[in-house]
């Protein structure tokens, strides 16, 4: 009776760490898709075009916005859909503006966005 429980003990610690095994590979891949999607050349225009419309001379010598980069501990899954990314401007963490990107019709798109409030007041938005 004995020998009967440790077999049916080892068969559901196995089945457990099997079952672990593979959630984890599954948001291990989940991962590793949004890491490709939001360094995507298609993300980096949704990216550029936002920005520029944030700041009509961005990129220029004569804009605010000079460059960005990701911020990769950033990148996760929207509980809404989607995938939140922050960006930092002109590599200063103060200066930053997240992203919701999304599919729409098939094609990447930029849904609501945060921007920081130091950034905010060097553009002169309203809500400053």
């Amino acid at each position: 009776m004995k020998k009967r429980w440790v077999i049916v003990l080892g068969i559901t610690v196995m089945t457990i760490f099997g079952l672990g095994v593979k959630f984890y590979m599954d948001e291990e891949k989940l991962n590793e898709k949004m890491r490709k999607l939001v360094y995507s050349d298609e993300a980096k225009e949704v990216f550029e075009k936002r920005l520029t419309n944030l700041d009509a001379k961005a990129f220029t010598k004569e804009g605010i916005i000079q460059s960005y980069e990701i911020n990769k501990e950033s990148i996760e899954r929207n509980p809404m859909g989607g995938i939140n990314v922050t960006l930092i401007i002109n590599k200063d963490l103060e200066w930053n503006v997240t992203y919701t990107l999304g599919k729409q019709n098939g094609k990447i798109d930029g849904g609501g966005a945060s921007i920081s409030k130091e950034l905010t007041k060097k553009l002169e938005l309203k809500g400053s």
